[in-house]
């Protein structure tokens, strides 16, 4: 996984491009009709309800806008909101708060409805060891900011990018020419590169599972589109050579049984790519 610094550098990335793509050479609006001078304040105001997160991630953006911005906390990444809530207020520069609105706005809206949905499904594994688990199906160039929602809703975070874990899907396993290939090829690799990367392998069914412990090595296989009844299977042919994941059209009908099937992890792509952003604004106070 990557290191905390590089987590922050991306969300710095993240900042210093949605403001060079949101401003340009100037926010003219409000250039041409507010003086340089002028001071004021707004505030955050929830108009929905769910899991709030993003306030940290707006202080940044406050920062990175203008050092001399001033915000007073309310309420906190993490809990949750109702409709008339003030998360926090903003002060200072006038024109610096117009700057910095729009991409706040964007980014706390869309990570706490990540947030919501995450935490939607971490309470229906409650009582379970299985932990939820976000995939790399985010928003191209948001991808630090969605998963910072993951774990503010509750979720954990699976690999970053394909660079900090190894991941042997059905594709590569097929171009490899099978499983027992493509783990030793990768075995191989990273000893060749002195790498240490943890391996997860997917499995379509249970003969591939024990394909994959044959060959060994591996931190956690993924058990692709299995059934409750196969899961249950190979989470006991599993035992405990390594973790296990379900992953696969799992939705909140389903992820209980797959939970109590005896999973560590499962994975859900709709964490990032199916929510609807929470409705919130910035309104002058």
């Amino acid at each position: 996984m990557i290191s905390e610094a590089q987590f922050q550098h991306e969300i710095d990335l993240i900042i210093s491009n949605a403001i060079r793509e949101d401003v340009g050479d100037g926010d003219h609006s409000s250039l041409a009709c507010i003086p340089s001078t002028a001071q004021g304040k707004a505030k955050l105001l929830v108009k929905d309800k769910g899991i709030i997160a993003g306030v940290e991630f707006a202080k940044k953006v406050f920062q990175y806008v203008d050092k001399e911005l001033k915000v007073e906390t309310f309420i906190s990444d993490g809990e949750r909101v109702q409709y008339g809530d003030i998360v926090f207020n903003v002060s200072g520069s006038s024109q610096s708060i117009l700057k910095a609105e729009r991409l706040v706005l964007n980014a706390m809206q869309r990570m706490s409805a990540i947030a919501t949905k995450t935490n939607f499904f971490v309470k229906l594994l409650e009582g379970t060891k299985t932990k939820i688990l976000d995939t790399r199906k985010t928003t191209p160039g948001l991808r630090a900011a969605e998963k910072w929602a993951v774990k503010i809703g509750g979720g954990e975070n699976h690999r970053f990018a394909l660079y900090d874990m190894i991941m042997l899907k059905d594709n590569h396993i097929d171009f490899a020419g099978g499983i027992t290939h493509a783990i030793h090829k990768t075995k191989q690799y990273l000893t060749d590169k002195n790498r240490d990367l943890r391996i997860i392998v997917e499995a379509r069914d249970l003969n591939e599972v024990s394909e994959i412990l044959a060959a060994g090595g591996v931190y956690r296989i993924l058990l692709d589109n299995f059934n409750f009844e196969d899961t249950k299977k190979a989470v006991h042919l599993i035992g405990d050579c390594c973790l296990t994941e379900s992953s696969g059209g799992i939705n909140e009908k389903t992820i209980r049984r797959y939970a109590e099937c005896g999973v560590d992890f499962i994975s859900s792509g709709a964490l990032t790519h199916s929510v609807y952003n929470m409705d919130l604004s910035l309104k002058a106070v």
